[in-house]
């Protein structure tokens, strides 16, 4: 399982490119092993809106299950990448290249909340993977 040291992670597992005020976010590599091969992705929020971290971005459906794709941050959607929807077959094979949105964010404070890659590594080290 690959973990990126550049990037910031939450406990739900997604991931974070931080640029400047933008956070770029997708799933992880462990997000997406549990749900094995995707079939389905869905947004569930707008370029342009306002959102709360913990709050649905989008839907991820696959063989074995559906899941959400939560804001690790607050604040502004800025764009979709909405090549994904159909194209899907990038969050199993390169999850880390393949990212959803960006948002630019109401309040850093809100990355002091997410873990870094040895964190994040321990984190799903706890959970068997």
């Amino acid at each position: 399982m690959k973990i990126p040291g550049d990037l910031k992670y939450s406990k739900t597992d997604e991931w974070v490119k931080v640029d400047g005020k933008a956070a770029i976010i997708g799933i992880t590599d462990y997000a997406q092993s549990q749900l094995s091969d995707i079939v389905y992705f869905e947004f569930k929020v707008d370029a342009g809106e306002n959102v709360k971290k913990g709050g649905t971005a989008a839907t991820v459906e696959s063989v074995k299950a559906a899941a959400d794709v939560n804001f690790p941050v607050s604040g502004k959607v800025v764009e979709l990448n909405e090549s994904v929807v159909d194209q899907f077959e990038g969050i199993n094979s390169k999850p880390y290249d393949t990212w959803f949105l960006k948002v630019e964010m109401s309040d850093l404070g809100d990355l002091n909340a997410l873990m870094d890659a040895a964190e994040y590594e321990k984190y799903c080290a706890e959970r068997g993977h």
